[in-house]
C-alpha cells in the first residue's frame, strides 16, 4: 500500500498547487521513490474537453486518450510519471459513475447520498491509481480553494482516507498565501490563519504549510504562523516567487521539505541528488548568453495557460540549445495590424499552434505564407498543419478557395476534411481522435533528420484530417508528406524542401517535452531560429 500526500490550497486560486505537487514529486523521485500524482477537479464537467480555453486553459492529453487538466502536464514534465485517465478525477466523473450504478440498481434501493456514496467513489478512484503497481507515494492535489462548496466532498474523502490508511501513512500539505501589503510595508499572516482555520473546521489539520510569498520572511513570522496554525516551525515552508518554475524543487530542498515529508511518513531514503537538474535545466536557462525570438500565432493568446505546454516546450528547446527564448505572442486575428506585422518581421522563428473554430484561421494561413515566402523557420501544430495545407493548396497549387470542411463544408477544394468515422458523431466530449498513435517517418526527410528514427508515437486531439484525395496533386507541387499513420494511411507530417526549416504536424508534440529532454521538433525549431537569427 502506498503512502499519501494530500495537497490543498487556500485564500486564492492560481497559487501553484500543480507546480508544487510536481516539485515535491521531483524531490521524492530524486530520493529513489516511485511516485504518482492525482488531480481532483471539483467542476461538474466530466473532463475539460468541451470547456472554453479562456476559462480552463489548455486541455492536456495523455497517451491513453484522456482529456485532462493542464496540471498533469506539470506532473509529467517534472517527474518520470506517465499520466493516464486515472490521474485526473472530476466531480462530473464521480457523479457520472454513481448515477450509472444507481440506474443499474447496484445500490439495492439505498438512498444515494454525498456521504458515504460520493466520498466512497472518490476514495475508490484515488486508490485505483496504485492498483497493480508498486508505488511508494501517491500525491493527491485537490483543485479549487478551501471554503469552496464544490470541493467539500473531495476534502471529506481525503479526511476519511487518511484515517483508513493510518495517520502515519498520510501527510496533509496546505498551500496558502502570505501577501505583502506595499502601502503598509508588511507581510500579512492573517489570510493563512483564516485558511487553515477553515480547513480545520472540516476536520483536516495541515502537517506542512507552503507559504506563497513575494519575498522571504523572518523567523518571527514563521513562529507566528506555526503558533496560530498549529504546525511545527520547520514545517512552515516559504514558497518564494522565482524567475523560473524549474527552480522550485531546489527551493524546497533548501528548506528540507523532502526530509520533513519522509520523516512524517516514516520512509527511509537516500539524499536527493538534483545536480543534473540544477546544471542542465536551471543553470543553462539562467546563464544563457544568447536568445531567439519565436512568434506564437494563436487565437487564445490573451490567456497564458491556453498554450501552457507550447510555451514550456519552447523553453525546453532553448535549454537544449544553451539559449533563452523570447516568446512573441501574436493574436491570429490581428496579424495584419501594424503591431502584428512588426512582431512577425522581428521573429527568428514562427509557431502556429492548434485550436478549434473559424475565428483567426485566415490569420494563421497568412502567417504561414509569410514564413514560407520569407524563409523563416516554421513549425505548425494540429490546426497549424491544417492551415499549412490550405495555404499551400491556395497559393502554390492554385486551388482557389481551398479550405477545411470544418470552416467551409461546401468548398471547392476540401484539402482538410472530417474522417468518415467522425461524421455520425453528435456528442462532443471524448469523441475526437485522442491519445498516442504510431507514425512512420519517411527516410531522407527533415522529419527523419529531426527525430533520427523511422517509427515514433505522438499524442493527438482533433477531428479533421488531411484529405488523401488531394495528396498526389499537393505532392507534385512540392509538398512533402514525411509522416504517415499506417493503420489508416493518414498524413501526420508535411514539410517543404528548399526551405531552411518548414514542418507541420497533425499531433501535439508539446505534450511529450521535458525540461531535461526537449522534444526533437522544438529543439530543432530553436536550432534553426538561432541559425536564422536576425542581427
Amino acid at each position: 500500500m502506498p503512502k499519501y500526500i494530500f495537497v490543498t490550497g487556500g485564500v486564492v486560486s492560481s497559487l501553484g498547487k500543480g507546480v508544487a505537487c510536481a516539485s515535491i514529486g521531483k524531490l521524492l523521485e530524486a530520493r529513489g521513490l516511485k511516485v504518482a500524482i492525482v488531480k481532483c477537479d471539483p467542476y461538474i464537467n466530466v473532463d475539460p474537453g468541451t470547456m472554453n480555453p479562456y476559462q480552463h486553459g489548455e486541455v492536456y492529453v495523455t497517451d491513453d486518450g484522456a482529456e485532462t487538466d493542464l496540471d498533469l502536464g506539470h506532473y509529467e514534465r517534472f517527474t518520470s510519471m506517465r499520466a493516464s485517465r486515472l490521474n485526473n478525477i472530476t466531480t462530473g466523473k464521480i457523479y457520472y459513475s454513481i448515477i450509472t450504478k444507481e440506474r443499474r440498481g447496484d445500490y439495492l434501493g439505498a438512498t444515494v447520498q454525498v456521504i458515504p456514496h460520493v466520498t466512497d467513489e472518490i476514495k475508490y478512484w484515488i486508490r485505483q491509481v496504485s492498483k497493480g503497481r508498486h508505488l511508494d507515494i501517491v500525491i493527491v492535489e485537490i483543485g479549487g480553494t478551501v471554503g469552496d462548496i464544490e470541493s467539500l466532498p473531495f476534502l471529506e474523502a481525503i479526511r476519511q482516507l487518511r484515517l483508513e490508511v493510518g495517520t502515519h501513512n498520510a501527510v496533509n500539505i496546505h498551500l496558502t498565501l502570505v501577501p505583502y501589503i506595499k502601502a503598509a510595508g508588511e507581510l500579512k499572516t492573517k489570510p493563512t490563519q483564516h485558511s487553515v482555520g477553515k480547513l480545520r473546521e472540516i476536520g483536516i489539520q495541515p502537517d506542512i504549510l507552503l507559504c506563497r510569498t513575494e519575498q522571504r520572511f523572518s523567523s518571527s513570522i514563521i513562529k507566528k504562523i506555526a503558533l496560530f496554525c498549529n504546525v511545527e516551525e520547520n514545517a512552515v515552508i516559504q514558497a518564494i516567487d522565482v524567475e523560473d518554475i524549474y527552480e522550485i524543487p531546489l527551493v524546497f530542498r533548501e528548506q528540507a521539505l523532502d526530509e520533513i515529508i519522509l520523516h512524517k511518513l516514516g520512509i527511509p531514503a537516500p539524499s536527493a541528488d538534483l545536480s543534473d537538474w540544477e546544471e542542465k535545466v536551471v543553470r543553462r536557462w539562467k546563464e544563457a548568453k544568447t536568445s531567439v525570438r519565436i512568434a506564437v500565432v494563436g487565437k487564445y493568446i490573451e490567456l497564458q495557460d491556453a498554450y501552457k505546454s507550447i510555451y514550456e516546450a519552447l523553453r525546453h528547446g532553448a535549454i537544449a540549445n544553451n539559449c533563452r527564448v523570447d516568446i512573441l505572442k501574436v493574436d491570429s486575428e490581428s496579424v495584419f495590424s501594424e503591431e502584428g506585422m512588426r512582431l512577425l518581421r522581428s521573429a527568428d522563428g514562427i509557431l502556429v499552434p492548434g485550436g478549434f473554430g473559424n475565428r483567426g484561421f485566415e490569420g494563421k494561413v497568412s502567417t504561414i505564407r509569410f514564413a514560407r515566402e520569407n524563409n523563416i523557420p516554421f513549425l505548425g501544430i494540429c490546426l497549424g498543419m491544417h492551415a499549412t495545407v490550405v495555404e499551400f493548396a491556395r497559393n502554390v497549387c492554385g486551388m482557389e478557395g481551398a479550405n477545411s470542411t470544418e470552416f467551409d463544408p461546401n468548398c471547392r477544394y476540401p484539402v482538410i476534411c472530417l474522417l468518415e468515422e467522425q461524421k455520425g458523431i453528435k456528442e462532443l466530449g471524448g469523441t475526437m481522435r485522442l491519445g498516442a498513435y504510431p507514425c512512420r517517418i519517411v527516410k531522407g526527410t527533415l522529419a527523419h533528420r529531426v527525430y533520427g528514427r523511422e517509427e515514433i508515437s505522438e499524442r493527438h486531439r482533433h477531428r479533421y484530417e488531411f484529405n488523401n484525395a488531394y495528396r498526389r496533386d499537393l505532392e507534385r507541387a512540392g509538398l512533402v508528406v514525411s509522416g504517415i499513420y499506417s493503420g489508416k494511411d493518414l498524413v501526420e507530417i508535411v514539410e517543404l524542401r528548399g526551405h531552411p526549416f518548414f514542418i507541420a504536424v497533425q499531433f501535439h508534440p508539446e505534450f511529450k517535452s521535458k525540461p531535461n529532454k526537449a522534444h526533437p521538433l522544438f529543439k530543432a525549431l530553436i536550432k534553426a531560429a538561432l541559425k536564422a537569427k536576425k542581427r
